[in-house]
């Protein structure tokens, strides 16, 4: 399957700090701001799945409420200009701090978006076949060394390769989960890191009515 994400996480401290509590899935909570957010459509629970499960096919929806945290994973938020986030999503009231996190190895994908109280900070968004699509705010400290040349993508000494970037975004992505969330999914893993299968998440069936209203 390769390492994949397309999810927001709503937080009012420290995510990676949070998670890293191991909080307590509140499932009434859950529900009803799945309901919340996809109020036109047609919720069915289906068995619970984990952290590392957040690349859910565009007809499930996977989502966990926890004390000062929310996770929510769905077609949505895998998106190529992430600022263009529909505007639903971007809600304060579910934490102060949003981030929005996608990525695809197939494709050499990543995206990734920081809002503070509504308003976007930081938003990037690569790959070798579409070049940079989205690249708003400063780069961020954790950035700067891939920028900077230090995890390079080839060998240096490989003058044949035409790879468009000096790293490959998948790197950066599997940074971007450890600086902000204190976890990755692939790659040399400190066995200290959280376990992404230790956080529990709900999944839903989606189904939008059959009927419209012209």
């Amino acid at each position: 399957m390769g390492a994949k994400t397309w999810m927001l996480i709503y937080g009012n401290e420290s995510i990676s700090e949070t998670l890293k509590k191991k909080p307590a899935l509140d499932r009434a909570t859950t529900v009803e701001l799945a309901k919340r957010l996809f109020p036109s459509e047609t919720l069915k629970p289906l068995s619970d799945v984990d952290l590392y499960y957040t690349c859910p096919p565009d007809d499930e929806l996977i989502i966990g409420c926890f004390s000062g945290l929310n996770i929510i994973a769905a077609k949505e938020f895998g998106i190529d200009y992430p600022s263009k986030l529909p505007t639903q999503f971007l809600d304060p009231s579910l934490g102060t701090t949003l981030y929005l996190h996608a990525m695809h190895s197939t494709v050499d994908w990543f995206a990734y978006a920081i809002w503070r109280d509504g308003k976007l900070q930081r938003s990037l968004s690569l790959s070798p076949d579409s070049g940079v699509l989205e690249d708003i705010g400063m780069k961020l400290p954790f950035e700067e060394p891939y920028w900077n040349g230090q995890h390079p993508a080839i060998d240096p000494e490989d003058d044949d390769s035409d790879y468009p970037f000096v790293f490959h975004p998948l790197e950066l992505a599997e940074s971007a989960l450890l600086e902000f969330f204190g976890y990755q999914l692939e790659g040399v893993i400190d066995p200290s890191q959280l376990e992404p299968e230790s956080i529990p998440l709900m999944r839903f069936k989606r189904a939008s009515p059959w009927w419209k209203l012209w």
